[in-house]
């Protein structure tokens, strides 16, 4: 986290950032449910909730599924990979999926909200996972665009020195994510059903 540390301010906005788009989206699919409809519509529609259904009873096939979701769909080609091709690009992708997360999060039903009392610590985790990978394309894109904030003088040497960077902070950010996957498909297994029969 050294480099987290040595890029505090940034990490800061980073993290404000990742957190707060996806409230702001929760909060504006709780004020116009129909948005939330919507996502959840869409959902069944692509096939994902038929992919869920039908590994949701095997929790470890369920978390394997969840963690390639979220390294290569969301960590690679929405944060990382735009970002290696135009600097800081990912961070609007990634922005503009927190927002769009927030809606699809807001519940439709009683039972929806009990599965997010243990799905909020899933969220924590894994948001905290696609910040690293948010501070890893800030500091490439910087490196990239300022070679000099990096101690280079070359616009080549300063990607270089910032895809390294990148690569350091992906590496918690992967731990993070099979923490994430492993909590999000054994707590939705096992912990809905009796918190439910216990708020009932």
């Amino acid at each position: 986290m050294a480099i987290a540390r040595a890029n505090a301010r940034a990490w800061l906005l980073v993290n404000t950032g990742t957190y707060g788009l996806l409230v702001i989206g929760f909060v504006v699919g709780l004020l116009f449910p129909e948005l939330s409809q919507d996502r959840a519509t869409a959902l069944e529609d692509d096939g994902t909730g038929e992919l869920v259904r039908s590994v949701f009873a095997t929790p470890a096939l369920f978390a394997l599924l969840i963690l390639a979701v979220n390294v290569f769909r969301l960590s690679l080609l929405t944060i990382i990979v735009p970002s290696v091709v135009v600097p800081f690009a990912g961070l609007a992708c990634f922005g503009y999926w927190a927002v769009q997360t927030g809606v699809t999060l807001v519940p439709a039903s009683a039972g929806g909200w009990v599965a997010l009392i243990p799905h909020v610590l899933t969220v924590v985790i894994e948001l905290q996972a696609y910040a690293l990978c948010c501070l890893g394309v800030y500091v490439l894109g910087r490196s990239w665009v300022r070679p000099r904030s990096a101690g280079v003088t070359l616009h080549r040497q300063g990607y270089l020195t910032g895809l390294r960077q990148l690569a350091v902070l992906a590496v918690p950010a992967l731990v993070l994510l099979v923490v994430g996957a492993v909590w999000e498909a054994y707590s939705l297994r096992y912990l809905v059903g009796p918190l439910a029969r216990l708020l009932a």
